[in-house]
This record gives structure tokens, sequence and C-alpha cells, in this order.
């Protein structure tokens, strides 16, 4: 999935991403924003994941939502 599709779709998208990562608080999800640096940032700062990891646990992720609607 497309990180534009994502963005645009962050309120339906923000269930699934608390369903996948519990430690990210609703706090967490409205900073972020549909900002994938900011969540790139929220997991490493949550889960203590490397950089390259978080992108990877995002792109994965998102490949696997589909549609969100």
């Amino acid at each position: 999935m497309n990180w534009d599709i994502v963005k645009g779709q962050w309120k339906q998208f923000t269930g699934k991403a608390k369903e996948r990562w519990g430690k990210l608080t609703d706090d967490d999800l409205k900073t972020v924003a549909g900002k994938k640096d900011q969540l790139v940032g929220k997991l490493q700062e949550r889960y203590g994941y490397e950089k390259d990891r978080a992108e990877k646990e995002i792109d994965d992720f998102c490949g696997k939502c589909g549609n969100l609607s």
C-alpha cells in the first residue's frame, strides 16, 4: 500500500496500527498524524527498534492492510 493512501485514510489506519503496535498511545498516533517519519520515530521510542527495522515493520504492515475502508 502506498503511504499516500495511508496518510489520506489516517483515521482508519490508526485502529489497525493500535492493534499491531499496542504500545502506541492515542496521543502518539495523533502526533504522527499520517507522517511516516513520525511513526518510525514512535516505533523506535516505544519498541527500541533501529530505524531500518521500524521502516520495514511499517512497510510490511502497510502491505497487509489492503483496503482500509
